[in-house]
């Protein structure tokens, strides 16, 4: 059997030899002598048998009612989310002790595709709380303040309105990455994409009638640590959606069930979840999400709304290694706060030099647009990184690059004020294994 293996593997090998050599003007005498002696010559004897899949080479296993009403990932899939990862133990007890909810995120570096899945898909609440167990049937939208008539929508209310379906990604502030961060997961975990479904809020505000002085509003949450944010009414005519859907299913629980806005491109303590009251005001409200939390100097409250244009490299990066040298495709997601990724570029020389990325798909805008690169890698350090060209022309910055803005000296342990949309590096050592490279 053992001959019968080898005469197989020898006129495999000519025959991809002479294939070659065909393809390259070669003679035939010439491929002739090329060409291993047992392959000229088939060995005696019958071929060995292809497999046979008659038989299951792997376990069959019943499918039981959960499955057949609710599907599952297979047990072989083992990535999930993590609760403050990276954090020291002390530090998310509090939160892990008492079921509260901080920042969960989610595991970026294995994700396919643009989409994060529901399960997986990030969630925080404002300061840690728990979730709220609403009533769909029960529950209740009030909108007030400077309106002509106030209203108080029903959830089936809601669905009567005309729809819409949009992809965004949303993104928390404490997506800051830092030198004591190991991967993806640690660095960029609190952001992540989805299909969103509900009624843009300005068809509920047209409903309402806006008054003249109308210039803000605020949206409050129904967690028991209240989320309540001051937004411009500018944007709630634009694109803000009270969603109700997401990824082709009702919101789950962690992600605002029943009902939540999204707010393309801002920040992510914006997006209220569980959202019960829209109040529309003629000036800023000073509340628990700016007081003492996110906005306490100018500098961080000017750069603390909108996103910029932001990309990561999650393939090959932090805490993962490549098994040899050769060919790879450097892969990841760019996102932009101002609109739809334009272009994406990749550096393996520690931002020496810049080649194009390969966008997959039609960038949308305010979401994630999944790149790739094809990279010969030699079995050397380098230093990989990727930046982000948005639709409006802005280039996502290094860290050095931001710190030079602010007028302020660089080092390693800088971070950047507001909404840290800076390059993430990753390093690559002789040995395969990928780290944090921010120096």
């Amino acid at each position: 059997m053992g001959s019968k293996s080898r005469s197989r593997r020898d006129l495999l090998k000519g025959g991809a030899l002479a294939a070659g050599a065909v393809a390259a003007g070669t003679s035939v005498d010439t491929i002739a002598s090329m060409t291993p002696a047992s392959a000229q010559a088939p060995a005696a004897g019958p071929a060995p048998a292809l497999p046979s899949y008659a038989a299951n080479s792997a376990p069959q296993i019943p499918v039981s009612p959960d499955l057949i009403s609710y599907g599952a990932r297979s047990h072989y899939v083992k990535s999930v989310r993590i609760q403050e990862d990276g954090r020291a133990p002390g530090v998310t007890a509090r939160y892990n002790d008492f079921g509260l909810t901080l920042h969960i995120q989610t595991p970026l570096q294995d994700s396919i595709g643009t989409i994060q899945a529901s399960s997986l898909h990030y969630c925080a609440t404002t300061k840690g709380s728990f979730v709220p167990d609403i009533d769909p049937e029960q529950h209740k939208l009030m909108i007030d303040g400077l309106v002509d008539k106030p209203r108080i929508f029903t959830m089936a209310e809601l669905r009567r309105f005309p729809s819409v379906t949009r992809f965004h990604f949303v993104e928390c502030i404490a997506n800051s990455a830092n030198i004591s961060h190991k991967n993806v997961q640690q660095t960029h975990g609190t952001c992540s994409n989805a299909e969103w479904t509900g009624v843009l809020l300005s068809t509920l505000l047209k409903e309402c009638g806006l008054q003249d002085k109308a210039t803000w509003f605020v949206a409050e949450g129904a967690e028991e640590v209240k989320g309540a944010s001051t937004l411009p009414i500018n944007k709630a005519m634009n694109d803000v959606i009270v969603a109700y859907g997401m990824n082709g299913e009702p919101l789950r629980p962690q992600q605002g069930f029943p009902v939540r806005l999204i707010v393309p491109g801002f920040e992510g303590i914006f997006n209220i979840k569980w959202l019960q009251h829209i109040k529309v005001v003629d000036q800023y409200q000073l509340n628990m999400n700016d007081f003492g939390h996110l906005r306490r100097e100018e500098t961080t409250a000017a750069l603390g709304y909108t996103w910029g244009p932001k990309s990561v490299i999650t393939f090959p990066s932090g805490s993962q290694k490549l098994p040899e040298r050769g060919w790879y495709e450097i892969t990841g997601l760019a996102w932009s706060g101002n609109g739809a990724v334009r272009k994406v570029e990749v550096s393996t020389d520690g931002g020496q030099t810049w080649h194009d990325a390969e966008l997959k798909g039609i960038p949308l805008p305010k979401a994630h647009t999944r790149f790739g690169f094809m990279w010969n890698w030699d079995g050397e350090e380098h230093v990989i990184m990727s930046r982000t060209t948005d639709e409006t022309g802005v280039v996502q910055p290094t860290r050095q690059e931001i710190a030079k803005a602010l007028g302020v000296p660089y080092a390693p342990n800088f971070r950047p004020p507001g909404t840290n949309n800076s390059i993430m590096p990753w390093k690559i050592a002789r040995d395969g294994s990928v780290s944090n490279g921010i120096v």
